[in-house]
């Protein structure tokens, strides 16, 4: 799995998971089908009606909007997903960490007919593969990417930090903390670090100042994996 690296406005560089080649057209195939089905559905129910051909067509019309849209609204409604994406664990994001807004997502919506009508996905894949940021071309132009909030296993995932032999201690005030509330920082920090949510690390390195009494020009992002690290260091040795 690929990354890369945003900076916050609050200068707090955050590793980013890109999406799979394969888990965004396995994404697509689900909303297509979903898509597909929805259209399905209008065409039997319209040809139960007892109405012109003439307006059956209106009617169609009118009836397809929100499969013409799909895209669109989803995304906006479901925080950057579609059912595909999330069936996926995958999110659209800006590419400076922030929230993607209605204009974002129009953007990308638009420019699926390049992306994906006109070329059958073959720009969009071609793009994705030479710009290395999972990018298409409506990502690009609308500021955007995808990424992917599964969740990797290893040891990090666990209390314990795999760390070097030659590790020095900074802060060794962290013993003040309970397993638990470590297992907590733990979790909300790998969590935001992989979502972006650069918020969460803020106010999780302000609170930790606070109860430890330390003042440190660390970013918040370092400080709380430093003092992540010096708890592993210092329960480890007991």
């Amino acid at each position: 799995m690929e990354q890369f690296q945003i900076e916050t406005a609050q200068n707090i560089t955050i590793n980013q998971n890109t999406s799979h080649l394969g888990e965004r057209m396995l994404a697509y195939i689900i909303d297509s089908f979903i898509v597909v089905c929805y259209s399905i559905l209008v065409i039997v129910f319209l040809v139960s009606l007892d109405i012109d051909i003439e307006d059956q067509w209106a009617f169609y019309l009118i009836l397809m909007l929100p499969a013409f849209f799909y895209y669109l609204l989803l995304e906006t409604l479901m925080d950057g997903k579609t059912i595909g994406k999330g069936a996926m664990n995958l999110r659209v994001v800006k590419l400076d960490g922030s929230k993607p807004n209605f204009g974002n997502y129009f953007v990308r919506w638009a420019l699926r007919i390049i992306d994906v009508s006109l070329t059958s996905g073959g720009a969009a894949v071609l793009t994705i593969l030479i710009r290395g940021k999972g990018q298409r071309i409506g990502d690009i132009a609308a500021g955007t990417t995808v990424i992917s909030e599964k969740k990797r296993v290893s040891l990090k995932d666990t209390l314990l930090r795999d760390l070097p032999e030659d590790y020095k201690p900074t802060f060794p005030q962290v013993t003040v903390f309970k397993d638990q509330e470590m297992q907590t920082i733990k979790e909300l920090y790998d969590k935001s670090k992989l979502s972006g949510n650069h918020n969460v690390i803020v106010s999780l390195d302000k609170r930790i100042r606070e109860v430890l009494g330390v003042q440190t020009t660390l970013q918040p992002i370092e400080f709380v994996d430093v003092v992540i690290k010096d708890y592993n260091y210092f329960t480890q040795k007991m």
